[in-house]
């Protein structure tokens, strides 16, 4: 039989059928069953101890030892979604924490009235549709990333401070990539050091009718008087 224990007082067990082998080496032994009940592989435990009750170091062959473990740690893991307790919802903070930006660009991704009603309850006055909304026809920041193609090409200016004959010769300018007929504008935002992937969406795609259209404001609402 094996137990394994948890920190929190779980425990899961399994048994096994085997016929007693004795062993040639007892050391190598009590090695092997040590090495093959302490292998957790990718489960959520890892060996903390391991306590052998024997009456001598018996040879188990380690498809069975496998088994045995495998067996117990989904007892262990059954007795622990068992014994979970949810913890109670937090109250909601009223009034609701402000957003710090009272502005959200089509960069917040806001797509569905959950979203809206969300940023409109924390104090944003001007939401933006999401790039998904279709409402965005010019071209837009498609991916920020801290990835950037002039300092793999060893063009950055940041590289460039302090070189003699370089330094002010080399300023982020824009950069395309291009695939087949597409081109995409690199701009280049260095104080941040991040890249933006610039792109117009596609007279085809911009055609579709979005999966969930949602009205936002385009401009600032003007206060009843």
């Amino acid at each position: 039989m094996l137990t394994l224990t948890d920190e929190d007082g779980h425990t899961g067990s399994a048994r096994v059928q085997h016929a007693h082998q004795r062993a040639t080496d007892a050391a190598k032994a009590e090695a092997s069953l040590r090495e093959q009940l302490g292998r957790f592989g990718a489960s959520i435990f890892a060996l903390h101890d391991i306590a052998l009750q024997l009456s001598e170091p018996w040879f188990v062959p380690a498809s069975v030892l496998n088994a045995l473990r495998r067996d117990a740690l989904a007892d262990l893991e059954a007795q622990r979604a068992a014994g979970f307790v949810r913890l109670q919802r937090a109250t909601p903070v009223e009034p609701p924490a402000p957003y710090p930006e009272d502005t959200l660009s089509f960069l917040g991704n806001v797509f569905n009235h959950k979203a809206h009603d969300f940023y409109v309850r924390h104090g944003v006055k001007v939401i933006a549709a999401a790039y998904e909304a279709h409402e965005e026809e010019g071209e837009v920041s498609l991916m920020i990333t801290k990835h950037c193609v002039r300092f793999s090409m060893s063009l950055c200016p940041k590289q460039a401070k302090g070189v003699t004959g370089v330094q002010g010769t080399i300023r982020a300018e824009p950069l395309q990539l291009i695939n087949g007929k597409e081109k995409l504008t690199l701009r280049f935002d260095c104080k941040p050091c991040e890249m933006h992937v610039v792109g117009k969406i596609k007279r085809g795609v911009l055609q579709q009718t979005p999966e969930a259209p949602v009205a936002f404001y385009k401009t600032r609402p003007h206060k009843a008087s």
